[in-house]
């Protein structure tokens, strides 16, 4: 299917009211048309049954007309759809990830990658890179990825140590981070609380009382140790973070 015609199915799915609330979700983005979610993993689907090379390309070569917010949410479900050889797949999410510059295209891209579940090993040492990135939103792809796939037995440990060690001013790295803190004590509660109230915890002080507000929202967390949380976080802080 050409960018053409993608684009028209696009435009007809639009709706003018999605596309506000979209706009004040995700703030700074500019060109949403208002396309949901379900709409555009319908045709993601439809599109990795098809030849997906030339759309891509195409979405590669537009130099001057504008691409809208949906037509890279697609591109990245598309590559969370297609049925190719690993190699060909790792290659096309590197090319990808420049592309993100917003949490929901991020996120869902993330979330897409269920092929993760069945090659751990090479994912995991695939996001090792983008744990150490400096740039914010491949940074947060690293975060996520951890966060949706590997907290774990086997990994829990090295995530706190990884996740303890990511220092970026970036409000969606400092976000992303907190929230896969709060998956942590969720399922391992122990090890995150120990992490917590460790007199050396080099958490910055949002990441820090951000991760206690998340695990304190969850209805997964028992009120015992909620009320305990509540005693940990850091008080008269002089600096806040913003979205930017």
């Amino acid at each position: 299917m050409k960018r053409t015609e993608v684009r028209t199915l696009l435009e007809q799915q639009a709706e003018e009211n999605y596309k506000e609330f979209n706009h004040k979700l995700i703030p700074g983005v500019k060109n949403i048309l208002g396309v949901r979610m379900g709409p555009l993993k319908d045709l993601a689907k439809s599109l990795a049954k098809e030849d997906y090379c030339a759309y891509f390309q195409e979405l590669d070569q537009s130099k001057t007309e504008t691409i809208y917010y949906e037509e890279i949410m697609l591109q990245g479900l598309i590559i969370g759809q297609i049925k190719m050889d690993s190699e060909e797949r790792f290659a096309l999410i590197e090319d990808f990830i420049p592309k993100i510059d917003n949490w929901a295209v991020c996120d869902s891209f993330c979330a897409g990658l269920k092929f993760t579940k069945k090659e751990p090993e090479k994912m995991w040492a695939f996001i090792q890179a983008y744990l150490a990135d400096s740039r914010e939103f491949p940074l947060r792809f690293g975060v996520v990825m951890l966060m949706d796939y590997f907290i774990d037995e086997e990994h829990i440990e090295t995530n706190l140590s990884l996740l303890e060690g990511i220092h970026h001013q970036g409000y969606y790295v400092k976000m992303a981070v907190a929230w896969a803190l709060s998956v942590c004590w969720v399922k391992f509660s122990q090890q995150t609380k120990a992490f917590f109230i460790k007199e050396n915890n080099s958490l910055d002080d949002f990441t820090y009382n951000k991760a206690i507000q998340k695990i304190r929202e969850s209805y997964r967390v028992s009120q015992e140790d909620k009320d305990f949380l509540k005693q940990l976080k850091r008080r008269n802080l002089w600096h806040s973070c913003r979205k930017q």
